[in-house]
């Protein structure tokens, strides 16, 4: 049947997240076999309901025990032998109450056996959702860096949220049709090819016929799917833009802008949904048109066989032979619609799986070099790097003795923020080296690097969390003395306990209840309570004003006593007593020395210092 039509990927999304949830599915199944066994035995009620009605049954039976004939043979004489024996002793109006008693009593059973295999179904749909959520967000959170340079963060945030959304409302709600339907199917096509399988290969010739033209629909709604959700990702990426550049649209009197833009972005997006859900509904009308169709065409076959007198059932059997293919006729509809909504999920899948399968290039190594603390210094040994065509870093040389301070200064662009992110392996050199201690930093385990790092940025990311919380971010095991010491010494202690809940107290989204200057002391602390030997100082001091500057100066200097620094600084007043600064002008290194040498060779660094100075 074309109801599966383009489900290979379904399948294939059940193998790779179904396999934990085994016993769920397996006693789901076996409900569902129940209920399908409960289904037909029920209605098979309504023979001998209809033959003592219309007194077409007069045969006298006798009781056979098992093993005198056929099993089915033996179990309908039984059947007719019970009835007869009720009719005989209570009268046919006793003998109804009492089939249509066990009608009553079967279809309980049914319906408790259904209820059961949705109970156990339940499970397995929440807990594929929340597989692939932590999937989405362990592998986002391993990826590099430049994964993110090149896409858009609403895009990103689009598929964690309104694809996974997507993938539930549609697939995951679709499992129960998916595994009790075929089930009613195959079990409804077995009970009739028993009845007649000549007039059952009549209808085999039909339904594949009605099964193929809902696949041709459905599988042009996964391409409208996939559109609509590329353009969701476009509306969400609009919309974080304008909320984190409000300031400048507003300064710039750009509402008006901004605005025709999203509402161009949202028509399409309207446009879109509304081809989408239009063949959708078509689903519901298009199958019950067909199926009616088809039980009418097998109603006038068969019914002309019988009257006819050609056909090899009678008319109650032909009766019943029709309500157990109009039981086929439901599921066969419910899987057409679940085929249908697993196409839109399965565009949302292909979405997901564009961040699953992403490539992360930044590996540890099979059997990496262990290394706990650093001995000696890094060393950048003739390194080159590119984001596109041109190199950024361009045969860079440098290297950083352990416990010296070293600055990069030197134009916007020039390569000192792209230097100070190899370090880490944020990226990784394309030719050339990074060593720590004569080891290469691509043989080391990437978490054991960063170990031995602490990041103090131009913007200090924190988050929306308390004091307490931000400080000891990635530091599991510190106590509330080793945070009150750390806020101390990045003279962040005094404001900390004046607001309201000390070191408990939430700072709001990236820290916004905060000025600049306590933010970057936060982050600084977080630093401290890290206790690196290696320190990244990333214009740490370059967003703020004099006396924030000045503080935030004086904690950066109490974190750096002892430990490696590399620090990028426009403000050259900070960095006057770097044990070595190097001007990088176009991904090289220029310049080098101390600030009195640099001073008195009278170069690039002199022409920078005196700009400043004026």
């Amino acid at each position: 049947m074309c109801i599966f039509a383009g489900m290979k990927g379904f399948w294939q999304l059940l193998k790779r997240f179904v396999p934990p949830y085994k016993k769920y599915l397996v006693l789901n199944i076996l409900f569902n076999l129940l209920a399908a066994f409960l289904t037909l035995f029920s209605f098979a009620l309504i023979i001998p309901i209809l033959e003592m009605l219309f007194g077409l049954n007069t045969n006298t039976y006798q009781f056979m025990p098992l093993g005198s004939g056929s099993l089915q043979d033996v179990v309908v004489n039984d059947f007719y032998y019970g009835v007869q024996c009720i009719i005989e002793r209570y009268g046919q109006s006793t003998a109804l109450a009492a089939i249509a008693a066990a009608l009553v009593f079967m279809t309980g059973l049914k319906t408790g056996s259904s209820y059961l295999s949705y109970y156990f179904m339940i499970p397995i749909r929440t807990g594929v959702v929340r597989d692939i959520r932590n999937q989405i967000y362990r592998k986002m959170t391993s990826l590099p860096i430049a994964f993110f340079s090149n896409e858009r963060k609403g895009d990103v945030m689009a598929r964690m949220s309104g694809d996974v959304t997507e993938v539930e409302n549609s697939i995951m709600t679709s499992l129960d049709m998916l595994f009790k339907n075929p089930i009613m199917i195959i079990a409804c096509l077995v009970m009739m090819i028993v009845i007649s399988w000549q007039l059952t290969l009549f209808v085999l010739v039909l339904l594949p016929v009605a099964g193929w033209i809902m696949g041709r629909v459905g599988k042009r709604l996964k391409r409208v799917s996939l559109e609509g959700q590329n353009q969701w990702g476009v509306l969400l990426s609009n919309i974080e833009e304008t909320i984190g550049g409000l300031r400048i649209v507003k300064a710039f009197n750009a509402e008006d802008k901004v605005r025709r833009r999203f509402e161009t972005e949202n028509e399409a997006f309207r446009s879109i949904q509304t081809r989408m859900n239009r063949r959708y509904v078509l689903a519901h009308p298009m199958s019950e048109f067909l199926g009616t169709l088809t039980i009418a065409i097998v109603l006038w076959f068969g019914g002309t066989l019988i009257l006819g007198g050609h056909s090899s059932i009678t008319a109650p059997k032909f009766i019943y032979y029709m309500v157990i293919f109009y039981n086929i006729i439901n599921p066969a509809k419910d899987l057409s619609k679940a085929a249908y909504s697993i196409q839109r999920g399965l565009a949302s899948m292909e979405r997901i799986d564009k961040i699953l399968a992403a490539d992360n290039p930044i590996k540890s190594p099979e059997h990496p070099v262990p290394l706990k603390s650093m001995e000696q210094g890094i060393q950048y040994n003739n390194v080159r790097f590119r984001y596109g065509d041109a190199w950024v870093i361009d045969g860079v040389n440098l290297d950083i003795k352990r416990g010296q301070t070293v600055a990069l200064v030197g134009q916007s662009g020039s390569g000192k923020t792209t230097m100070a992110d190899l370090l880490p392996r944020f990226y990784d050199v394309q030719e050339g080296s990074i060593s720590i201690d004569g080891t290469d930093i691509r043989q080391l385990n990437v978490t054991d690097l960063r170990a031995l790092m602490g990041n103090v940025n131009q913007e200090a990311i924190l988050f929306n969390d308390t004091f307490y919380n931000n400080i000891t971010f990635g530091v599991e095991s510190a106590t509330r003395e080793q945070v009150e010491e750390a806020a101390r010494i990045a003279n962040a202690y005094d404001f900390i306990m004046a607001s309201e809940q000390g070191f408990d107290t939430n700072i709001g989204d990236r820290g916004c209840k905060l000025s600049g200057g306590q933010r970057q002391r936060i982050s600084i602390a977080r630093a401290i309570l890290k206790n690196p030997p290696i320190l990244i100082l990333d214009e740490a001091t370059s967003a703020l004003d004099t006396e924030s500057e000045h503080l935030v100066q004086d904690a950066l200097d109490k974190l750096m006593h002892g430990r490696t620094t590399l620090v990028i600084a426009h403000r050259l007043s900070t960095i006057k007593g770097a044990d070595l600064i190097c001007v990088m002008q176009d991904g090289r290194i220029i310049e080098r020395g101390t600030h009195d040498q640099l001073i008195a060779a009278g170069g690039a660094y002199k022409h920078l210092v005196d700009m400043q100075t004026f």
